[in-house]
């Protein structure tokens, strides 16, 4: 899972199936299929940590899971990022850029939806800990965040 890390993506955030907030109040911002595929195709599926940032705006933490969501047997491959941050209204449509740094652990199934939230929640404080680290924390300020200005970006 390592070889592939830091990986720095960056896409147009799309609607995905609309669970994150609603069912989990965990909100995610789900990357169009193009980026998807675009990631390494031997990049184990699981929950990684790293930093995001949408648009221009602020670099923050974040937690981000790359697989098929056993517990919602998913047909088709999904990058969500949960940033670990309060937004004051959803950005559909915004350029993410993300950095993924490190793997906290494998995709699984769960008996339930609390069992899920539960893990995803500890995932959380976990990604927290770990960008703590000065070696972390380093890349939260990576020019690969500022992006060009009026520059569209395509990816």
């Amino acid at each position: 899972a390592m070889r592939h890390l830091p990986y720095f993506c960056r896409g147009e955030v799309v609607k995905g199936f609309g669970r994150g907030s609603k069912e989990l109040g965990i909100p995610t911002a789900n990357f169009s299929e193009q980026v998807v595929e675009s990631f390494p195709a031997d990049i184990s599926t699981g929950i990684y940590y790293g930093w995001a940032c949408v648009g221009n705006g602020d670099v923050h933490k974040m937690v981000l899971s790359i697989g098929w969501n056993p517990f919602y047997k998913n047909i088709k491959k999904s990058v969500e990022t949960h940033i670990i941050h309060t937004f004051k209204e959803d950005f559909y449509g915004e350029i993410l850029s993300i950095v993924v740094i490190g793997y906290i652990r494998p995709e699984k199934n769960f008996d339930s939806l609390e069992a899920l939230i539960s893990a995803i929640q500890e995932d959380i404080e976990e990604a927290k800990r770990q960008l703590d680290l000065p070696e972390h924390l380093k890349l939260k300020e990576d020019n690969f965040f500022h992006l060009p200005e009026g520059k569209p970006v395509n990816h």
